[in-house]
């Protein structure tokens, strides 16, 4: 509400700022400071504002209900916004070895046709976007992902998992995620196998 009324107010004064004629540039100069400082307490919320429900929608499973824990994985489950049957996922958070505030947060589900494998994946505001998300599973590479938006929560990568990867999620023991930083050294954060396929087995 206090967002909105910063928002009417800055329409109001640039409404009336076109309804009288500036004389010279240090009148109008003075107008635009005049309104600058409004626009700085309203961005943020009117940015958070517009990225919120695709990052809400996106993590509404993993602060579902926990229904049953297979290793170091949660099977949390819920109902997202607009759908209309519940729906549940495995789920598991983890924290870089070497720094512990960078955490990632990892997704896996089936679509709701249950025609797709989905690969959900929360990295830390900051992270660079154009290197992507790299993952590596027992020490071999396996590829990249792109970033495809970031909201209050983090950044989030996609996969459409395939039956190659698929397997070698359910037969590993260990993944490493890795986001950049910096340009120069990657951070790779751990999260465990173990209990995936388990978990695999009561995900609807």
């Amino acid at each position: 509400m206090l967002a909105l009324a910063h928002i009417t107010k800055i329409l109001h004064l640039f409404r009336k700022a076109d309804s009288k004629p500036c004389q010279n540039d240090t009148v109008r100069t003075a107008r635009t400071h005049a309104i600058l400082p409004l626009i700085a307490v309203a961005a943020p919320t009117m940015l958070a504002m517009s990225i919120s429900k695709p990052a809400n929608a996106g993590t509404s499973l993993s602060a579902g209900e926990v229904r049953g824990t297979f290793g170091a994985w949660q099977m949390r489950c819920g109902r997202p916004p607009g759908a209309s049957k519940e729906k549940c996922a495995l789920v598991q958070s983890v924290k870089a070895q070497d720094r512990q505030n960078v955490s990632l947060m990892v997704i896996f589900m089936h679509s709701y046709d249950g025609k797709s494998r989905i690969l959900r994946v929360f990295a830390p505001l900051g992270v660079l976007l154009p290197p992507g998300l790299g993952l590596k599973i027992d020490n071999a590479d396996v590829g990249h992902a792109p970033f495809m938006k970031c909201g209050p929560v983090g950044c989030m990568a996609e996969v459409m998992v395939k039956d190659d990867l698929f397997k070698k999620m359910q037969t590993g023991k260990n993944a490493v995620f890795i986001i950049f930083q910096t340009p120069e050294a990657g951070i790779g954060i751990p999260i465990s196998l173990g209990g995936f396929a388990q978990g695999l087995a009561k995900l609807n």
